[in-house]
Formats: structure tokens, sequence, C-alpha cells
């Protein structure tokens, strides 16, 4: 037959390559003596035996192999040009026939395809074969010869693999493409090479496919592609087919042409593939031999699917025909089209991208006009395409693959040694599938593409800025698929996930914590530290701490859940001193703790999580591996791959020492605002735990509902204990329901476990094998005990001794002695709180302590260490509770005698007289001590403050016994520190004197609280206690009026009279607490004197006097101030530190919440007292302009205490004033009386026209209250008469022109910060739109939203080639936080100041009752007021004196009157405000306290 021009040059090309190999062979054969080259003889075949058969006379197939096989041998020997052809002819054709090719034999057709393909070579180029003959011949070996390579155990493997290997060498195949029905024996070659490689890799035998097979059909079909014209679709799809089917998980959800239907091989569906299966590489060979042919075919396959999706209304809209639809159509909307791709389309649509992500790691070059495609469906209408294409992209990038990114790292906490220590990511194996690889950068590549990608960070749709952010951390995460990073990609792209975490939509932030939840904790410090630390505002790290704010569960959840790992991992080495870890991470726990301040239960509820499962988990470390049967079982951290080579064997490994460390580490990094959670979480586990053991005897007595007698209250009272349990946890109502389970359950087990965790002798094993224990019990007991289990689990972990256990004091100890890895600071505070808290810890190990303390003990020679202080409260604060754990022996006493004579700091001579205090022999050792510090006393002494100091303790806690030395101790306390001269050199600074006083700084301080101790120590029976306490009171009101100052002819050195202010005014409040006589003899003069000390130009005495003041008003005091002392706290309105006015001005609202719900209207009634404070203030003025100075104190009150409900009776209150006289001006002449009585109305006139205008802007109805009030009879007196009182009653003390002007000033103060904020981003938005102007660019859409929010346009707005038809725009990317609680919703506990330089000087004092007001007639009306939300609204100025307060109230006041008198209109108007990135507004409330006893449940 002729045969085609390409057929003949590619078979003349063999032949002329065959022989010049056979001439060289020949060469070197030769006989160098033979001169002249001999022409070879053409042979002439041999073989004349019949092939073919008659009907009825066939050959016997033994007999025919045997031919075959002769055959065969001879064609063999046979070279190209040297047989003559025509003797082929007969055999050919025979060899051709249906009989042979058709036979049922196998061994037949193996011998008469090996005969052909000889045949072919010989004969080449011209083939013996007509069309139909080449068809047979090419069937044959498509469905038999080729499928049979599949076994290589089978008898005919050498006979197929001859076949295989002739075709490709001779490439007689190329015989195939001029067949008429080519197609479908080239579909069928292509289907049965592939099912040969791709199916099972075993024989029956275990012979693997040769090498030589897999090579040998590569070239195969790289030649048919070369050859064809055109390949069949079907081709080109099995071909694509084999780049998804190395991934079993989508080929077993996938069925395709031309794929096998049949069960998955076991080597395939291996999601551990060490390298890429045979069809897969084969595939992979077919493409990158033939690019751009390849790459046609598979562009053509892309487009024909884009095309039918297209066609079933997929919304592909051009960029021109969008830009014109948008020109268009102003007003755009976010629908999409009507119609959009069938599910069958997407899912074909799917299949295709994941092929294309696939086809990028395996042969790039394909997919030079894919990706182009790729990029248009990223502008496409359809917001599913546009959703896909993002993801394919992105993986692209990223170098993922059809089988998806690796698997996360199992981030473990509580493992030991710490994950952090590891130096790499860990040995994770190797995985083909999901190993990220990129060939080549894609931003080199594509860069077009590339930034088209990065601009869907500003698409309209959520879907698609999530799946972009998801992607975006998959290419940060795999260094864009193991290619590498520019520090500018890499810094923007984290840029980029910063500002998906506060992304308007949830579904965006939720996406950024889930891809950052991908991340190593290597991969934590090298690649997301690269944008800073928890710290730095605007990384990943402080973006992802304040998502713990977020207002939705899940996000908060997940989170903080995260952050807590990566500390728990982090830990590790930060321990080891790790600098760049701590930058990073230490502030993690500060921003956990934080949240409580939110005050919401589910809130709550998750930092509990976080505490005990990462941050400080309870098994942590693993225990020790236990002997099972004679082999170790393997702790959990060495489940999870952790390396802790011969630890269980080591003795030295100490758990309670690395659980301690782990917890100082945690208490070292917190800030001040978290450090005071963390300790008032120790000190709330003792009332919960009061709580909890009042609920289980409740419990018992309920005897799972089986009761004898007193069954009503036994319900009752187990009711409250479920209910206030109850309202701790996120669930009230579920939390009921599972309690009541609990106690219907009466497990008397459980109720033992629980005792366990509670009790302070339990060690921390005992408490975690009871928790433990518990879980399992519970579990079991309830099938659907999950709910239960939650709920007593939080209650259990809040009750149980966990952090501050028997079993860690010695380790804590330990840390404060040795300082090791410079934790000793730590281990102090936490021993001066335990002391504090919970004393009843140190009961085993007070032994220990004392033997500290003996060590350290001073002499008159050798000092002692300052850690020694720490040691020494705890042991007081444990000898008060326990007195009869203190040793006795003469050596320790002698100790103490030491530190009370010779101590310093002498805090320490004041814990070590309480220790002695305490002891059998308290008056011997009282009466020596007294003697010793009062003989020889002498002033400038090397242990003159110590003295003091002892004396100081002794006045308070041994009265009674220095009878006979109080004079002497008083002499030296006035005349011998008090009133000497104090020398100008070696004193503190005035920065640094609450920190580093001097020595005669201290010698005075502790004077003044031997005069003040003195009065604490007198039996509350004293009679005379007026005339002792007298001189006293005049001494410390002389340093309050005088700033500091007692001598009249020298002046004190600064420092000196700042802190000798501060410490008189706190003297005051402690005299006041101790006894309500005592509180008497300060005099309402006195007390507004006293109350200026809240104005202190120093900010430190201000801060301490403040702390002083709610410390002592709080819930958590024995003994209450009065309440007159509220009204210091008031006079905060003009102070310039934000921190202590937002902090007072919190607890003032939780106060008010609090007394609220006790239906106690103290802080209403209180307001009299603050107006009376007003009226005798020294910078009150009653005339002109100076009269609106005092309404800021007016505007603070009402913003700290009013609400919609009790206005009225604040109201009231202010008229009520009116209705009397001052009481403190009764001693002054009648001049100076009615002075006062004008300054009081006008305060009251005042206060009422300023609540009236509150109340105006709040939108507040103003009722008349229906009540009696009296007024407290100590500032107030009656009025002299009915006519008096008619015309104080009609009379206006109040201008009107101060009145009119009052609007604006109260509109400043509510509405001031707001609209400054707000003018300020107008004024940024307009210079923005006129710089946009000016360039030519179109303005940025706003968004619109159903709030009443200003509008806020883009400060990066997205080219327009970016953007999708919302306008979506990055001022859209902010949202509002989760607004802070506004109730108080447990009772509330101000914690101890940050000052400890005074706490525990009550030791050992007796109680007293606070001061009570007295009422001038009838008592007060309860009211039972809730608060509602109150804005947290400040002045614009601020006062930093008191010599200042009328500059900066006529400034203030200046800008509200010029407010109330020309900008009414515009104030009317309410702008809108932009939505905040986040809020910094904490919640009205303190930590929640638990009750005290079962009693105040």
């Amino acid at each position: 037959m002729p045969t085609t021009r390409r057929r003949r040059n590619a078979a003349t090309a063999v032949v002329e390559e065959q022989a010049a190999e056979l001439d060289e062979e020949q060469g070197q054969e030769e006989d160098h003596a033979q001169s002249q080259e001999q022409p070879r003889q053409v042979a002439r075949l041999r073989f004349r035996e019949p092939l073919s058969w008659t009907v009825g006379k066939a050959i016997p197939v033994g007999e025919l192999l045997t031919r075959l096989e002769k055959l065969f041998k001879e064609l063999k020997e046979y070279e190209q040009d040297f047989v003559e052809r025509d003797t082929l002819t007969s055999v050919a054709n025979d060899l051709a026939h249906p009989k042979l090719l058709d036979h049922r034999d196998k061994g037949v057709r193996a011998y008469t395809a090996c005969c052909l393909v000889e045949i072919f070579r010989l004969c080449a180029p011209d083939a013996p074969f007509d069309e139909k003959q080449l068809q047979g011949i090419f069937t044959l070996i498509a469905k038999f010869v080729l499928p049979a390579l599949a076994d290589p155990s089978d008898p005919y493997n050498t006979q197929h693999s001859h076949v295989l290997d002739s075709l490709v060498k001779v490439k007689s195949i190329v015989l195939l493409v001029d067949i008429a029905a080519s197609n479908s024996l080239i579909l069928h070659i292509f289907t049965s090479c592939f099912d040969v490689l791709s199916g099972s890799s075993k024989a029956s035998s275990g012979e693997e496919i040769g090498k030589n097979v897999e090579f040998h059909m590569t070239a195969l079909l790289e030649t048919l592609i070369d050859e064809a014209q055109i390949l069949p679709d079907q081709v080109v799809e099995i071909v694509l087919a084999q780049f998804l089917r190395a991934d079993p998980r989508v080929l077993q959800g996938s069925g395709g042409k031309g794929k096998k239907s049949g069960p998955i091989d076991s080597r395939q569906s291996t999601l551990f593939m060490k390298q890429a299966p045979p069809a897969y590489n084969m595939a992979m060979n077919i493409c990158n031999s033939q690019p751009e042919k390849m790459g046609r075919y598979i562009t053509q396959y892309f487009s024909s699917v884009i095309m039918n999706v297209s066609g079933a209304g997929s919304g592909f809209l051009s960029s021109g025909s969008r830009s014109k639809a948008k020109a268009k159509d102003n007003e755009e909307t976010d629908s999409e089209e009507t119609s959009g791709p069938s599910e069958a389309n997407l899912k074909e649509l799917q299949k295709a991208h994941r092929l294309a992500r696939e086809l990028w790691r395996a042969t790039p070059d394909v997919l030079q006009n894919i990706v182009p495609q790729i990029e248009a469906e990223l502008a496409a209408e359809n917001e599913d395409i546009r959703l896909l294409a993002t993801e394919t992209m992105g993986d692209m990038v990223a170098g993922i693959g059809a089988a998806g990114p690796p698997s996360p790292p199992v981030l473990d906490p509580a493992a030991y040694p710490s994950q952090s220590l590891q130096i790499s990511r860990g040995l994770t194996e190797y995985n083909f599938l999901t190993t990220p690889n990129s060939p080549h950068a894609f931003n080199t590549v594509y860069p077009t593409p590339y930034q088209t990608f990065l601009g869907r960070r500003n698409d309209k749709s959520s879907r698609i800025r999530a799946a972009w952010t998801t992607t975006i951390g998959r290419i940060i995460l795999t260094s864009a698929g193991n290619v590498g990073l520019d520090d500018t990609d890499e810094s923007n792209l984290l840029h980029y996930l910063a500002t998906m975490l506060v992304d308007g939509d949830e579904k965006v932030r939720l996406s950024a914590i889930e891809a950052i939840d991908l991340f190593s904790f290597q991969d934590f410090v090298l690649k997301l530290g690269k944008a800073g630390g928890v710290a730095e505002s605007g990384s990943i790290l402080c973006n992802l701490s304040e998502r713990m704010k977020d207002p939705k569960h899940v996000i908060r959840t997940e989170a903080m859940t995260l952050l807590g790992k990566i500390w728990g991992i982090a830990a590790g080495a930060i321990a080891e001193g790790n600098e760049r870890v701590r930058e990073l991470f230490a502030p993690i726990p500060s921003r956990i703790l934080d949240t409580l301040y939110i005050n919401d239960s589910a809130i709550n509820s998750l930092v509990d999580n976080v505490l005990f499962d990462s941050l400080f988990p309870l098994q942590y470390p693993p225990l020790k591996t236990k002997q099972t049967n004679g082999a170790p079982q393997k702790s959990r951290s060495q489940v999870n791959g952790d390396s802790q080579p011969d630890r269980q064997q080591d003795e030295s490994f100490n758990a309670d020492k690395i659980r301690v460390e782990r917890m100082l580490l945690l208490v070292r990094d917190l800030e001040p605002r978290a450090k005071k959670v963390f300790f008032a979480f120790q000190g709330r586990q003792i009332g919960n735990a009061r709580v909890m053991d009042a609920f289980l005897k409740k419990c018992e007595d309920y005897n799972g509902g089986v009761m004898e007698k007193n069954e009503a209250d036994i319900k009752k009272q187990l009711k409250s204990l479920i209910d206030w349990n109850a309202k701790t946890l996120p669930d009230s109502a579920k939390a009921v329901e599972d309690l009541q389970k609990f106690a219907k359950m009466h497990d008397r087990r459980s109720y033992a476990l629980i005792r366990f965790c509670t009790a302070l002798e339990s060690d921390y094993r005992k408490v975690q094998k009871a928790i433990k224990e518990l879980t399992k019990r519970i579990e079991e007991s309830l099938g659907s005990g999950a709910s239960v289990l939650d709920t007593i689990k939080h209650l259990v972990w809040r009750a149980s001794i966990i952090f501050y256990n028997i079993s860690h004091v010695p380790a804590i100890v330990d840390f404060a002695r040795t300082d090791e890895k410079g934790l000793s600071g730590t281990a102090h505070e936490v021993l001066k709180d335990i002391s504090t808290q919970n004393p009843g810890i140190f009961k085993t190990h007070v032994k220990e302590l004392c033997e500290g303390l003996i060590q350290q003990a001073p002499s008159a020679k050798q000092s002692n260490d300052p850690s020694a202080v720490d040691t020494l409260k705890a042991c007081a604060g444990f000898a008060r509770k326990f007195p009869q754990e203190i040793p006795n022996d003469r050596k320790f006493l002698q100790s103490m005698v030491n530190f009370a004579l010779y101590s310093s700091p002498p805090q320490a001579a004041k814990y070590a007289v309480s220790v002695l205090m305490s002891g059998p022999k308290r008056e011997m050792h009282a009466k020596d001590l007294a003697a010793q510090c009062t003989k020889d006393f002498q002033y400038g002494s090397s242990h003159f403050v110590a003295q003091l100091a002892t004396l100081s303790q002794l006045m308070l806690l041994a009265p009674v016994d220095l009878e006979n030395d109080i004079d002497a101790i008083i002499d030296i306390a006035i005349n011998r520190v008090l009133l000497t001269h104090q020398p100008n050199s070696d004193i503190c600074s005035e920065h640094d004197w609450h920190v580093h006083p001097d020595p005669h700084l201290q010698a005075r301080t502790w004077a003044l609280k031997i005069l003040v101790n003195r009065l604490r120590g007198l039996p509350p029976a004293t009679t005379d206690i007026g005339d002792v306490a007298a001189p006293v009171y005049k001494l410390l009101t002389t340093l309050v009026s005088n700033d500091g100052e007692l001598s009249k002819t020298e002046e004190s050195p600064k420092p000196h009279r700042i802190a000798l202010r501060l410490q008189a005014a706190q003297l005051l409040l402690k005299l006041s607490v101790h006894s309500k006589h005592l509180d008497r003899l300060l005099t309402p003069s006195s007390f507004n004197t006293l109350a200026t000390v809240a104005q202190d130009p120093t900010e430190k005495v201000r801060d301490g006097f403040i702390r002083s003041l709610m410390k002592h008003l709080g819930v958590g005091s024995a003994s209450k101030l009065p309440s007159r002392f509220y009204v210091p706290i008031f006079l905060l309105a003009f102070e310039p530190s934000e921190q202590l006015k937002s902090s007072a001005q919190t607890w003032l609202r939780a106060r008010t919440a609090a007394l609220q719900r006790a239906r106690d209207t103290t802080m209403e009634t209180v307001s009299a007292r603050l107006l009376s404070c007003l009226a005798w203030h020294p910078d009150f003025e009653n005339e002109g302009d100076e009269i609106l100075g005092s309404v800021p104190y007016l505007l603070f009150y009402l913003t700290s205490v009013a609400s919609a409900d009790n206005l009225p009776l604040i109201f009231h209150v202010a008229q009520r004033v009116k209705t009397v006289q001052d009481g403190i001006s009764e001693d002054a002449d009648t001049v100076g009386r009615e002075q006062a009585n004008e300054r009081l109305y006008i305060v009251s006139e005042l206060a009422q026209a300023v609540i009236r205008r509150f109340a105006e802007e709040k939108g507040w109805s103003l009722q008349a209250w229906p009540g009696k009030l009296n007024l407290p009879a100590d500032i107030f007196a009656r009025m002299s008469g009915h006519e008096r009182a008619q015309e104080v009653a009609t009379k206006q003390y109040l201008a009107e022109e101060i009145r009119e002007r009052l609007e604006g000033v109260v509109r400043v103060w509510v509405r001031g910060k707001k609209r400054k904020a707000e003018g300020k981003e107008r004024r940024e938005q307009k210079k923005k739109a006129k710089i946009e102007t000016e360039k030519g660019e179109r303005k940025a859409r706003v968004v619109k939203t159903p709030q009443k929010r200003k509008r806020v346009e883009s400060e990066d707005v997205a080219p327009s080639s970016e953007r999708r038809r919302s306008g979506r725009t990055k001022g859209s990317m902010s949202y509002v936080e989760q607004e802070d609680s506004e109730d108080e919703r447990d009772m509330e506990r101000w914690n101890q100041s940050d000052e400890q330089e005074e706490d525990n000087e009550d030791d050992g004092a007796e109680k007293g009752s606070s001061g009570e007001d007295q009422e001038m007639e009838g008592e007060d009306e309860d009211s039972g007021n809730e608060e509602t939300e109150v804005p947290d609204v400040e002045p614009e100025t601020k006062r930093t004196s008191r010599s200042k307060t009328k500059v900066n109230a006529k400034r203030s006041m200046a800008n509200g009157v010029a407010e109330g008198r020309n900008g009414k209109k515009a104030a009317a108007k309410k702008g809108h405000t932009p939505i905040p990135i986040s809020s910094d507004k904490e919640s009205d409330t303190e930590l929640s306290d638990p009750p005290e006893s079962e009693q105040e449940v």
C-alpha cells in the first residue's frame, strides 16, 4: 500500500539510524587484513510452513505456537534492508488474518503480535498491509498486548514487552495515524497504557511492573501525540484525569470518561505517597514533552468547560462591558444574575480548577493560556465562579495541588518538653500529594493575574474575601510553594492577613483565624512574627488577640483557643530565655485575662477552658509512664511526637517544680490589669469553694429527691444555690437543668471527689485524679451527660485548689530563694498573695518557711535579704489564722526579735512583730521590744526606722502591754521624728519617693502610723477617746491642709511634703474605717479639706488617695467607710489621667449597679453631700461665668450614677437642698452664714438646671419623686422659720443668663467627645476627596448600612479592575466590637491598691463599724432602680491642679456657650459615627466575688 510522506520519513529515519549503528559495529569486526569490503547478500525468508487453515482443518494450538515461535526467531535475526521483502508478503498476509489476530489463545496472539512488529521493522517504511489489516493489527495490540503488560507474571510477558519495545524503537506506531478509524484505536491505546500503570502494581506472584514498561509506554504515547494531527477529546481527558487520579479521595468522588469504575488500588489510596504514581509520571512527561501541543488541547478543554458554564447563564462579563454596565447603572446591587450555572456544570468547573492546581505543580508550561482565563473568572459576575477562581489561583501560588494543603500541625500546650524547643516542625512523613511545590514563582511568571488575585481582598462578597484570606494564609505558610517570597511581597501579604482579621464580616474574620491555625509554632515565630508581636498594634498577632472580644462567640472561641495554645507552647522557650519568643507571645495571657473585664459569662467560661487547657493545663507535665505487663506505656506527649529521652527514669524530674515554673512565667509577664485579675481569680476560689460545699450539702439533704423532713426548705435552699451558680455560666437555663440532674443523680462518690478538689490539704496529684475520676463518673452515669459535665467542670475548676496548691509551695519558696531563671521577684509576689488570700496553704510547709527565716535573720552587724519581707508576710498571715501552728522554739522567736530590731526594709519588722504577737508569750515580747526600741533611741541611727516600725505595730497589736511606755513612744514619734528638722541632702527625688523613699521620709511615715495605731489599738469601750484622738486629728488635718508641711518656720523637702500629705489622708481614712466614734471626729470642714486631696497637683497622690477610697468603700471590706467618702471621687471631673479617671468611673458605675440591686439609694442621696462640698470648694465662685466651673463635677456625677430610673430621685435631692440651710457655717457670724447659704442655694439651682438639660439630652423623662427624703444633719440645718423658707423658695439665685448657657455646656459634655471624633473624620474625608479629585480618580462608593452611621471612605481604594459592582471599600472592613456589659452581674469587689506599703496594717486590729449619716427626721425609702446604659463621656479640658480649675472651667464652658448660642441647629443633628475597629470600653463592673457564706446566697 502507498505510504504517506510523514510515515515514510519516520520509517526512513529509523532505517538510517539503525544502518549507521550496524555499520559501526561491522567496522569494528572487520579484519584489518581485508582491504576492500565485500557486499552483504540479501537473505530470503526460509520459513515455509502454513499459518492459515481452512474451515474444519484448524492447526492445533501447540503446533501453531511452535510455528509462530519459529517464524519470530527467524524474523528477529534479519536486519532491515537485508531481507527480500517479497518473501515476507505471504507470511505478512497470513499473520494479518483475523484467524490469528482474533485467536482465542493468548500465546498465539502474543507471538502473532511479535511477528507483526518484526514485519513492520523489516519492511519499514512501507508496511505490507492494507488499512483493514493495520486496523486489525493495532486492535490486537491495543486490546490484548498492552493490557497484558499489567501482569508481569504472565507467561507471555516477554513477548508483550517485545511488542511494546519494537513499537517504540521502530516508531511503527505512526502507522496507526493513517488509518481512517484511528481515533478509537488511539483512545484505546491511551486507555490501556494508563490502566496498566494506574492499575494493580503487583501480580499474584508479587512481581512489580518494570520501569521499562513505564518508559516505553510514555515514549509510545508521546510519539502518537506528536504524529497525530488532532487528538480525540477523550484522549486529552484521559491524560488530564491522571493528575486527579493521583488523589484517591478525588477519584472516589469523580467518575469521568475513560476512567475505570472499579475499586481503587490500595497503593493509590495511601495518603502518604513517597513519590508520584507511574500513571501520574507518564501524564506529566507527556505534557512536558509536548507543552505547546498539549497546552492547546488543555486550553480547549478548559474553554469548553467554561463555555458550558457560561452558556448556562453564569454571568461572565468582560471588563469593558462591565464598565459600561457600571456607567449605565449607578445604583449598583449585590444580586447576581437571575440564572447561574447548574450544579452539574459547577461540579465540572470545580474539577477543571482542581486539575489546574495540579498541572501547575507538575507541568506549568501547559497553563500559559489557562491562567488568563482564570484571571478573567476573577472578574466574573457569578459569585460561585469568582470564588472558585480565587481559591484556584491562591492554591497555585501556594503550590497546593488537587489533594489540598498539608495536614495542620498538632499544637499541644501540655507537651513536655515543649514543642517550642524543637528545631524544626518535627518528623513528619513526606507526602507527595500534599507537600506544597511550585516549580516557578507565580507572581514572577504571571504578574498581572497575581495582582488581580490580590485585588480580591476588596471583593464585595464576604465568601470570596473569606476564601481569599484562606489562600493568603496558605501562601505565607508554604512560602509560595517553597519558592520563597521577597521581603516586599511577604510584608504585603502579612499586612493583608492582619487586615482580614478586622474585616466587617464574621466569615472573613473566622477564615483568617482558621488560616493562622494551620501554622506550626516555628512558623508563628519565623513568618507571622515578622509583622510584630501581640503588643505591636496592627500586627497579625495583635489583631488576633483583639478577636477575643469579637461580637461572635465562635470567633472569640477560635481566637482565644489558638492564642492559648500558642502561649502554652511558647512557655518552654520563654523559660529557656528566648527573648524573641517572649517579645512576641508574652502578652497573650494578659490579653486573655483582660477579657474578664467585659464580665460576660460566655467569655468567662471560655477563659476557664483556655486557662486550664492551654495556659496551665491540668495534665501538665504529662505523668510518668506506668509499667503494664512488663511494657512501659507511652505518655500522651510521647504519642504526640515529643521527644522525652529517659525523662521518666530521671530522678531529677520534678513535676511540681515544672508546673510552678510555668505559673511564675505566666504571672511574671502579666500586665497590671491582668495581674489583678489573676490574683482576684485566686481570691475568688475561696468563696467559690464555700458555695460549692454548701451546694454539696444541700444535694446530700436533697437525697436524690427523697426527703423525710423539711422538704420545702431544702428544695428552696438548693434552688437558690443552683440559681446563683447558674448565673455565672453562659446558658443559665441549661445550667439550672444540668445542676438539677446532678443533684438527682445523688452520687456520693462525686461529692467526695469535688470536696477533694476544694480541700486545702489536697495536693495537686490528688486534685488532678479527682477531676479525672469525676469526669469519668458523670460520663458513665448520664447518657447525655456532656452538658452536665461541662457545667460541673467549670464550677469545679473555679473552686479547686489548682494554682495555690500545697504541692507548689516548696517550689515557689525555692524560686524565691534562688532566683532561678529570674523568677524570684514573681515568686515573692505570689507568696505575698497567698499569705493574703489563703494563708492556710502554708500549713504543711510552715516549718520550711520558718527555717528559711531563721537562716535569713539579721543582726546588729548583718542585714537581711530584702526578699525575706514576703516570706515574713506569708508567715504573719498564717500566724493570724493558725497561731498554734507557728513554732515556739527559742531559735525561731529570737530570729523574729532580730527582724523586729534590725531588719531592712522596715516592713519586715512589722510582720515579725505580728508573728510574735500571735504567740503565747506576746506580753513578754511586747514589753521587751518596746524597751529596746525606746531605750537610747537616736534619730538617724543604723536601725532607727525598723525600731519605729516595730513600735507602730506594737501600738496596734499590744496597746495594753505598753501602758507604761506610751508616753515615751509618743515623745519619740512627735518630738524626735516629726518635729525634727529634715536635712535637704540624701533625700529621695520628686519622681521616685513612692518607690525608693529615703530613711527620713520612712521615719516620719512610721511616726504618723504610731500615732494612728494608738487610736486604732484602743479598746472600743474607751471613754476618753475624743481627748486622745483630738491631737492626732489636728496633726493629720494640718498635714492635709498645709500640703504636707508641719513646721511653721522651716520648709520640708518637697518629696516629703507630697508623701506626708498622701499618708495623712490615707490614715484619716483608716481611722474612719476603724470606728464610727473616730469618724465623727473628722468634722465636715476637715472632710471638705480632705476631699481636695483628690485634686492634688501630684498624680501619685491623687491615684493613691482615690484607690484607698475605693478599696475601703468596696464590698470586700469588712468595715466600710461611711457613704460621705464617695464625694471625693466625684471631684475627678478635671482629672488629666485618663486611666485613673476611667477606672474610677467604672468603679462608680459598678457600685451604683450593686447598690441598686440591693435597693440601696446611697449613690443617689450622696449627691446632697456633693452639692455641699462644691459650695465649700476653694475654687467656687458665685459670680458670672465662674459659676459654670462647678458644672463638670455635676456632669461627672450624673454620667457615673444617673439612669432613667434614678434621675428623678437625684433631682429631688437637689431640690431638697434648697429647703435647708448650711450647717457647716453655724459657728460663723451672720454674714458668713448668709454667704454660705447663698453658695449652697446657687449650687442647688445649678444642679437642678443641669439635671434638666441632662435629661433632655438623654431623652429621659423627669418625673416627680414620690418618696420622702431626709438630708444629713451634720452638714445641713433647719430653716429658721417658715418666712425664711418661703423667701428662699421664691428667690432665684442662679442668673437667667447662666441657665440659658447651660444648654451648650451640657451638650459639650454629653456629645463633645463624639462630635470631636466625627469632625476629625469628616475633615480627613474632605481632604482625601480633594486629593482624589485633583488626581482625577473616581471616588469610592460607600456602603450603606441599616444603622445610622457615618459614611467612611476607603483609604486604599482598589482599582476599577479589582472591584465589584457593589463598590466595596476598605472603609467597610471595620466593625463594632462587642459592647462590654453595662450592668454588673455578680457582687463586685475592688481589688487592693497597687501600692502595697500599707497592706495588712489592720492585722490583728479590732473590727469597728462604719459611720452612718445622721438623719434629721424619718428614714430614707429604698429604691429599686436598675442601671441603664450610660455613655462614657469626658470633658474636653483636663484639670492639672486646683489652682487651674477656674481657667480650665472658663475654657471648657466657653466652648459650651459657643455651642449653645451659635450651634444649636448643627448640634441638633445627630451625626453618623464611623464604625470603630475595636472598642476600649470596659465593663462597668469589677470582677465578681462569690458570697462569703451560704447565707449570703
